[in-house]
């Protein structure tokens, strides 16, 4: 290895970097295949990281099922590299058992029996995910080639220095544990990091402290202590989200209660004793949809039919602004819906009076919001509860009144059965379809719609409620949790507020109190915990580096000037390039950020194969904005390494 050699730090070592690592690999061959330092600053286990390291409690699952997880950029993906087919989870386990795959550490006897027992329909423990996300992680190391020397540095970044008065010139990365890391190009790819706490939480903390209470602010859920709730003791939980799932598990299973199948096909919950009791309620009141096990009796619709790049160009040609509910809503709408009744027309004919040539016909030429287009299903589909109808999918509590406590426990369990019909009997196929559709402009959003072109008020539509909705519908738990939350339902660990929650604090009781205004419901207790993450707020955020990187002049906060006024999103600027931007708009064309700090448009870490996923198209654009760079400046020279660091073996 020449003594002097570019060298390009991350600071994160997860699933992100893993990606670029394969990235980088598959294009340096074209753009710069000359010797290379690589730098890992990860306080975990690379390839896993903070989020998905195999130290979590064993029964927490993943929500998508093995057959929909892949790292590897396949040939279904649209970018400039080439395409590294690989297996993804389910293939991964399938080669670890018949051996073709041999690269694997010895796996305790319970993985073992998770890989046996593991098929494309089953989700997998975060734990088996673990071991395949650092798997990938070794692979993509090892494809970087003998010149590519990479170093893992299991500690924290805390800042950034530059040689260049510009902030340009090379840079050193300072860790907790007091070394350094010296490097030509630096990508901070944190994921999901923590953040100081809010006014309202930081009040509920205090007022905890006050009262000898207990209170957690929002967090990832598995990293919190929640030994102080007692058995018994009543717990406000607001957010019935994927963390109130991950939270319901460590306080029942993980306190050593277990869950047993009854002769009628439901299942039992067989109580410790350790249990605390929660109640949960939250906006809507009611948890995320279930995943759907059903499979499609037609194929797939093709791309999006309306919510297309030309449509997004018409209407960028058209307004100076785009406002998401007027403009671009209507759209996608139109789209999950023409996936949706594709499937229902063609998989269930009896279920309908026209036949699916005439209806798309007719449903092409009109507007979702139309009466028009309403008329056409009424028509069409007979039975009511086949209309797809979004705002009551989003809020399926709305308008309806309850006449108390119990009504509301009714309320919310029926509502549960019911999405667990629809989700798994075979006969629901459509909730699949809707499914597909609006995974696929989900995805196509931010690579469509250039950020900059939205109002403020639809910035806050699409980070808020746009997400939210789709995470509410596509990402929601597997069919079994939603079981087992029936399941302690009937036990009476957990109880339902209701929708429309509001959370305060008593100071003449010293307890947190809950109301469920549309329920009607209200409810006191000395535990209070927001089962949720917490939003992005770099000037906030619990991580020392990206509160550097804001303050430091290196990079800004997202801020959006725009007829509706000035609009702060808690994010990173980055360029369209994933470029750091600094506070007078000048990206710095060696500092990178990407994730879900970032005003990216927030693409996961791996994705379903087949896809074209935008984390596989965005991880090969960096990589090759990397490589562009280091061979635009080859008179880099190597950064002295110092700190405590783990050499990588190719």
């Amino acid at each position: 290895m020449p003594a002097n050699i570019p060298t390009v730090a991350f600071v994160g070592g997860g699933p992100r970097t893993a990606g670029v690592l394969e990235r980088l690999a598959a294009n340096r061959p074209e753009l710069f295949a000359r010797p290379l330092a690589v730098n890992v600053i990860e306080p975990h286990v690379p390839g896993s990281g903070r989020i998905w390291r195999y130290d979590q409690h064993p029964g927490l699952l993943l929500n998508s099922a093995a057959a929909d997880i892949t790292m590897f950029t396949d040939a279904s993906v649209t970018c400039e590299g080439p395409a590294a087919d690989g297996p993804g989870l389910d293939g991964w386990a399938a080669g670890v058992l018949d051996g073709s795959i041999t690269d694997v550490p010895p796996l305790p006897p319970e993985l073992q029996r998770q890989l046996r027992a593991l098929t494309g329909a089953t989700f997998p423990t975060r734990q088996l995910q673990s071991v395949y996300l650092e798997w990938f992680f070794r692979r993509a190391v090892s494809a970087l080639g003998p010149d590519v020397a990479v170093t893992v540095h299991r500690d924290t970044a805390v800042r950034i220095d530059s040689d260049g008065d510009d902030g340009t010139g090379a840079y050193r990365v300072r860790l907790a544990g007091g070394g350094t890391v010296d490097a030509d190009v630096v990508v901070s790819a944190l994921g999901h990091t923590d953040s100081l706490p809010d006014d309202a939480s930081a009040g509920f903390a205090g007022f905890a402290a006050r009262h000898g209470g207990f209170h957690a602010a929002p967090s990832y859920t598995t990293d919190v202590d929640y030994s102080a709730l007692a058995p018994g003791q009543d717990v406000i939980v607001s957010g019935m989200g994927l963390a109130f799932v991950d939270l319901v598990v460590l306080l029942t299973e993980g306190r050593g209660g277990r869950f047993e199948e009854t002769p009628d096909g439901a299942l039992a919950y067989v109580a410790s004793g350790a249990e605390p009791r929660l109640w949960a309620g939250s906006r809507r009141g009611v948890p995320y949809h279930s995943k759907i096990s059903s499979a499609l009796r037609d194929e797939p619709a093709d791309a999006p039919q309306f919510f297309t790049a030309a449509a997004v160009q018409e209407l960028l040609a058209q307004h100076g602004e785009l406002d998401f509910r007027a403009h671009l809503w209507p759209l996608i709408a139109k789209d999950a819906g023409y996936g949706y009744y594709r499937e229902l027309f063609t998989g269930y004919p009896e279920r309908v009076v026209i036949g699916w040539d005439e209806f798309s016909d007719r449903f092409a030429a009109l507007d979702w919001y139309s009466p028009e287009r309403e008329r056409l299903v009424l028509e069409s589909v007979p039975d009511t509860e086949f209309h797809l109808d979004f705002e009551k999918l989003d809020q399926p509590l709305a308008g309806r009144d309850f006449a108390g406590r119990h009504d509301v426990q009714e309320a919310v369990a029926a509502y549960i059965e019911h999405d667990l019909r629809l989700r798994t009997s075979p006969d629901h196929s459509e909730t699949l379809a809707l499914f597909i559709a609006l995974l696929k402009v989900y995805m196509d959003l931010g690579r469509l719609v250039p950020p900059e072109r939205l109002n403020a008020r639809s910035q806050r539509e699409v980070h808020g409620w746009w997400h939210g909705f789709f995470s509410f519908v596509d990402s929601g738990p597997p069919p079994q949790r939603l079981r087992e939350l029936l399941a302690l339902h009937q036990a009476g660990l957990l109880q339902f507020l209701g929708p429309g929650l509001e959370v305060g604090a008593d100071e003449a009781s010293g307890q947190f109190v809950a109301v469920s205004v549309r329920g009607g419901v209200r409810i006191s207790a000395k535990a209070l915990i927001e089962a949720r993450l917490p939003a992005p707020a770099v000037a906030g955020s619990a991580n020392p580096l990206l509160r550097y990187l804001h303050g430091s002049g290196f990079g800004s906060e997202q801020t959006v000037l725009t007829a509706d006024g000035l609009h702060a999103t808690g994010r990173l600027l980055v360029s369209a390039a994933s470029e750091l931007v600094s506070p007078v708009g000048e990206p710095n064309r060696r500092l990178f950020a990407v994730g879900p700090n970032t005003s990216g448009w927030g693409a996961g870490a791996f994705a379903r194969p087949g896809t074209n996923a935008a984390p596989f198209r965005e991880n090969d654009a960096l990589a090759r904005r990397i490589l562009s760079v280091l061979a635009e400046d080859e008179a880099s020279a190597v950064p002295a390494v110092s700190g405590k660091a783990q050499p990588w073996n190719n």
